[in-house]
């Protein structure tokens, strides 16, 4: 007889996949003879390959935004073969719902979302206000509740990923990366929208910093294809001759993890990069302008979130709705370098 099985459907966002980890965790321990598969798209699927608790990662075959009724019925008969006893169904929406429903999974976990009754038969609801996103994912492991006990959300594991030292050697081979210096990561992008970039001339300037302290250290600007421009940009302000690296597009997601891993420490703005560095336990400045600090806080030993906490944030806008974006415009770079200099020391 085959193991027991359960699927997880990943989020669409990077740093949702890291922050669903523990849930993971809590289902491991919970389901210990259970084979754990993860359903995820492409671009989130390396995530969760660094997870220990994770058998499989199946990738999504459909097309973002579409519903694909009848690719996803197909999908799901393929799934009814695998023999899962249970989903969970960590996006809202209703096409997502549909899958584990179709593939007759008989248990199938999830938040009410879009209205998702039925399809969702162990149905949990949000809370007001908003509850932490690791403690969120996380209460879809005991039964549905009217609100999560504090205690029990302090006691919750932290997000966990893992690089070998094999993914970070062959890295620092591919990229020309000095593996016995010191390395600090930036990650100037976010794939949500301007508002959360700090300024290309202020990571510059903590880059100026950086390297006035150690002359010895590389830095690694590391994003997707779209955060080209920016790390371009912040190239362009660092001393001629710097072991200055822009891999912006230039690395697998895999790869950029691995590199995360090595860094002495990292500094981001709110993205999937962020809570990567988080979930690697590297020392991390985070740095928040129009999102909420306390919703989705890095769990590193050594982390500083840095948030200038205006009146007018957080606005959680993809643009600063008043035009100047003075919550990450005026946080300027001697204020991020006092919380990273004790981490490199």
């Amino acid at each position: 007889m085959n193991a027991p099985r359960i699927l997880v459907i990943s989020p669409n966002w990077i740093g949702d996949a890291v922050m669903a980890q523990p849930l993971l965790r809590l289902l491991r321990a919970a389901h210990p003879a259970h084979a754990i598969d993860v359903l995820a798209p492409p671009a989130v699927s390396p995530v969760w390959r660094q997870m220990a608790e994770v058998d499989e990662v199946l990738e999504t075959p459909f097309r973002h935004g579409a519903l694909q009724l009848r690719e996803r019925w197909k999908y799901a008969r393929l799934l009814r073969r695998r023999g899962y006893d249970q989903a969970y169904v960590l996006p809202n929406t209703i096409k997502y719902a549909l899958i584990p429903w179709l593939a007759g999974i008989q248990r199938r976990v999830g938040y009410k979302g879009e209205s998702r009754h039925g399809l969702i038969n162990v149905m949990h609801h949000d809370e007001t206000p908003p509850r932490p996103m690791v403690a969120f994912y996380a209460a879809l492991a005991g039964a549905p509740v009217a609100a999560q006990d504090p205690a029990a959300r302090a006691a919750l594991p932290r997000p966990r990923l893992v690089a070998s030292a094999a993914q970070i050697a062959a890295v620092c081979a591919r990229t020309g990366i000095d593996p016995a210096r010191p390395l600090v990561a930036f990650a100037p992008g976010a794939e949500f929208g301007g508002a959360k970039r700090w300024p290309a001339r202020h990571f510059a300037g903590l880059g100026q910093a950086i390297l006035a302290n150690g002359p010895s250290t590389q830095i690694a600007l590391l994003g997707s294809p779209k955060d080209k421009q920016a790390c371009a940009e912040v190239a362009a302000g660092m001393p001629a001759g710097a072991a200055v690296f822009n891999l912006a597009g230039a690395t697998s997601l895999a790869e950029a993890i691995a590199l995360i891993a090595h860094a002495s420490a990292v500094v981001a703005n709110d993205s999937g990069l962020l809570h990567i560095a988080s979930a690697l336990n590297r020392p991390v400045v985070a740095l928040y302008g129009p999102t909420d600090p306390d919703h989705a806080p890095p769990f590193s030993d050594l982390a500083a979130s840095i948030s200038l906490r205006l009146d007018c944030s957080p606005c959680r806008q993809r643009e600063c709705p008043l035009g100047h974006q003075n919550c990450m415009v005026q946080m300027e770079p001697e204020l991020v370098w006092h919380s990273l200099r004790p981490m490199l020391a």
